[in-house]
C-alpha cells in the first residue's frame, strides 16, 4: 500500500510542485486537474500497475485523492490476483 502511494505522490509532485499532496487531499478541489491531465493520470496507473481502467472505473471520486487512487489499484490487482 505504501510503495503504491509512493508512486501516485510521485507522479503526481511533477504536475503540483509546490504544493505537498497529501494522502487525503482532494486534487479536483485543489484546481490543479483538467481533463488533460486526468487521461495522464489514467494511463499512469494503468501503465505503472498493469491494470485496466475500465469505464465503469471513470469514477472521480476513484481519482479524487491519493488514497482513493491506491484503493481502486489494490482492488484491481487484487481481482488480477484471483484470476
Amino acid at each position: 500500500m505504501e510503495e503504491i502511494q509512493a508512486k501516485i505522490k510521485e507522479f503526481l509532485s511533477r504536475f503540483f510542485r509546490n504544493h505537498d499532496l497529501r494522502l487525503d487531499e482532494d486534487i479536483f478541489a485543489l484546481g490543479f486537474v483538467n481533463s488533460m491531465f486526468a487521461m495522464q493520470l489514467v494511463l499512469f496507473i494503468e501503465q505503472e500497475f498493469q491494470i485496466t481502467i475500465k469505464n465503469e472505473d471513470l469514477d472521480f471520486a476513484n481519482f479524487r485523492t491519493i488514497n482513493a487512487m491506491t484503493r481502486l489499484i489494490e482492488s484491481k490487482t487484487a481481482l488480477v490476483a484471483q484470476k
